[in-house]
């Protein structure tokens, strides 16, 4: 029998100012992995934003929060008040991380970067994960996800032709910037380790956008390659890779090696089709795109999606397009541990989607979302010493 392991992150302490999807995603990876991640909230606005998000809200609560926050502890912290900021400085002193999703320009001028914390603590790392960088014209400006689809070129290729510009139906940009900024903290932290000294981290949406671009850049770049819009939501070179319709619902196929078109064509019982010269390899079908979706197309009106999947599973890498709630229903979420349930006082068993990292070796209780301030006293108290009557004179100050 294997011994359970600790979590790898436990002992980590992560301070955050973070709100909506990007920063709260980075940041509930880790916590999920075992780390301290304290969100740091404004008193005086009543907390992060995302509090506030219908549908499905409470006074102070939403699960739209709740999706982002579990695993986390909650601390009320002004830090336009002096002591509020005295309490910010002496937390990074017993602190691994300063993590922050603010604009650009922000981090610095709050004191959020390592030229202003490493005094505090030559080891703390301050990891900043904005919209448009700290430099450049735009980096005073907000960034969201639904920008950066558009900046970036990702609308324009995305949707049927002539339709408008679509952009893709989850935040995708949102999270994966919080990886790569939970990518980014891991390896500031394992440099620490090393060195004992810290750095600063710096991730953008728009510099993880463009990342993602990967071969459609490189072509665009070195050859003029300007991608098109497809019907079906089909690959820009691959054929046939994309989505056909079948005589009751819809079928996505992936032809990306030779053999799985040729796997295809006798699912269909079309020699024909396996003999045609127009077809015969990738480049073929590239340049006879129109006739190949055709052929194929007619072939799966033949039959119920059920039914093609029973032929073609094993065989074509394929998939039926599922609602959201099938896909949610999904037998294998449960094999897999995908979906995780935590108690609410208010909302009762909640179920969540778990992060994808899977420690087959470590056992983790997950924990609701805090309340706003939630852990506050406790954490004056562990971590700072403070006593009964120094927290309320930090409460009568506005601080917390």
């Amino acid at each position: 029998m294997t011994k359970s392991q600790a979590l790898p992150l436990e002992g980590v302490r992560i301070l955050a100012f973070s709100q909506f999807g990007a920063g709260p995603f980075a940041t509930l990876n880790l916590a999920d992995l075992g780390a301290e991640v304290i969100k740091i909230e404004d008193p005086s606005t009543g907390g992060e934003v995302s509090r506030f998000v219908p549908p499905h809200r409470i006074e102070g609560d939403s699960l739209y929060f709740q999706s982002w926050n579990r695993n986390k502890f909650s601390i009320t912290l002004n830090l336009r008040k002096s002591q509020g900021r005295k309490v910010f400085h002496d937390l990074v002193r017993v602190s691994d991380v300063v993590f922050n999703n603010l604009r650009g320009d922000q981090p610095a001028r709050l004191g959020l970067t390592y030229a202003s914390l490493s005094e505090l603590n030559p080891k703390i790392v301050c990891c900043s994960l904005n919209g448009f960088g700290s430099s450049g014209p735009r980096s005073t400006d907000p960034g969201y996800d639904y920008l950066m689809q558009a900046y970036t070129g990702y609308m324009s290729i995305t949707g049927d032709p002539g339709s408008p510009p679509a952009a893709c139906g989850v935040s995708f940009i949102d999270h994966a910037a919080g990886f790569a900024a939970a990518l980014g903290m891991m390896a500031a932290l394992y440099s620490v380790q090393r060195t004992g000294l810290g750095r600063d981290v710096e991730v953008s949406l728009l510099d993880t956008a463009y990342s993602m671009l990967t071969y459609l850049a490189i072509w665009n770049l070195n050859r003029g390659f300007e991608p098109k819009r497809y019907a079906g939501s089909s690959h820009q070179t691959l054929v046939p890779v994309q989505t056909f319709r079948t005589q009751d619902g819809f079928i996505t196929i992936f032809c990306g090696k030779e053999k799985f078109w040729e796997e295809l064509c006798e699912a269909f019982e079309d020699p024909s089709l396996a003999q045609d010269a127009r077809f015969a390899s990738f480049e073929l079908r590239f340049q006879n795109r129109n006739d190949v979706v055709l052929a194929v197309q007619n072939h799966f009106l033949k039959k119920p999606t059920a039914e093609w999947l029973r032929i073609l599973t094993g065989k074509v890498p394929c998939a039926p397009v599922q609602s959201l709630s099938e896909a949610l229903s999904d037998p294998e979420l449960k094999e897999r541990g995908t979906v995780l349930e935590v108690e609410h006082p208010v909302f009762g068993t909640v179920r969540e989607v778990n992060t994808p990292v899977r420690l087959p070796t470590s056992e983790k209780t997950h924990r609701r979302a805090p309340t706003l301030g939630e852990d506050t006293e406790r954490i004056l108290k562990d971590y700072l010493h403070c006593s009964d009557n120094e927290i309320a004179t930090l409460k009568l100050e506005g601080a917390i």
